[in-house]
């Protein structure tokens, strides 16, 4: 038995070499919550870390994971909510506190925090993080292909477009990566009108990493009742498929878009392992081990 049917209790398609090309450059998204030391002992040695940002942690709880992580040897990426951010002070705080761990990427989102102190939405923080010189050298953005619950499809357009335009102009490198959506068709559909008006940026696919029902549920829980009904409300087709029986697998969409993914520039994977690292590894390393 492969360790592919294992996971999931059947056996599983094989996967191309552009599917390979894309698990190769995947990075494992953690959310800080306590006793994270197993899932970061799961990462793969020196793998490229997401650490997310929420209302209910707050912007320093991801700095302290992301300096755990570096000390660790990983790549840290951190997420910056711009509605938690003060102000520009605040913005310059950030950048500095970059330089000096020595990160070379952020992912700066709009984030969901109801009463923002400041930045209502992420291109005007963006704006002053950049400002403050925080020698990175990319900065990655979220995409909704599927859209989102409380900005119209033409803002988000016009958002991903302006959003490029700045990070350019500062001499980094913009990255996009797409929020959780399973339908192959809606993606490679949205991305191709994307590219058609001029938007040039890679692409990381954002895919749910192995995760099983009674661990969505444990996350939910901890993340604070509050904000799982938000994204239950905003996800509802992605909250059904994930707790199918057996969990959610992320083949058949990471082959469906694979073939495409030279044309479309999308570079990678962003895995949403709920924390769930141990499986989404062996899942990775199964497929790069061209095991079927």
């Amino acid at each position: 038995m492969s360790l592919l049917t294992s996971l999931f209790g059947s056996a599983k398609a094989s996967y191309s070499p552009e599917a390979r090309e894309l698990v190769a450059h995947m990075r494992y998204e953690l959310i800080p919550l306590k006793s994270l030391d197993q899932a970061i002992a799961d990462l793969p040695h020196g793998a490229p870390v997401s650490v997310t940002c929420s209302p209910v942690k707050g912007i320093a709880t991801t700095q302290q994971l992301c300096e755990q992580l570096v000390a660790k040897g990983h790549n840290a990426v951190p997420h910056f909510a711009a509605r938690l951010v003060e102000g520009p002070e605040h913005a310059a705080k950030l950048a500095e506190w970059v330089r000096a761990q020595g990160i070379k990427e952020v992912f700066i989102i709009g984030g969901d925090a109801e009463t923002p102190p400041h930045y209502q939405y992420a291109l005007p923080f963006m704006r002053d993080f950049l400002d403050a010189n925080p020698g990175i050298e990319t900065l990655a953005f979220g995409a909704y292909p599927d859209g989102h619950a409380t900005i119209s499809n033409k803002d988000l357009h016009e958002a991903i477009h302006e959003k490029q335009k700045l990070i350019e102009s500062k001499g980094i490198k913009p990255l996009a990566s797409t929020q959780m959506c399973f339908d192959a068709a809606k993606i490679r559909s949205w991305l191709k009108e994307e590219r058609a008006a001029g938007f040039t940026a890679p692409i990381n696919l954002g895919l749910p990493g192995v995760v099983d029902r009674a661990k969505l549920m444990t996350m939910g829980m901890r993340l604070g009742i509050g904000q799982s009904m938000r994204y239950l409300s905003k996800n509802k087709s992605t909250i059904t498929r994930m707790f199918a029986p057996g969990g959610y697998d992320p083949t058949k969409l990471l082959n469906d878009l694979a073939r495409d993914a030279q044309s479309l520039r999308i570079q990678g994977i962003h895995s949403f392992t709920f924390n769930n690292v141990a499986d989404t590894a062996k899942w990775a390393q199964a497929i790069l081990d061209g095991d079927k």
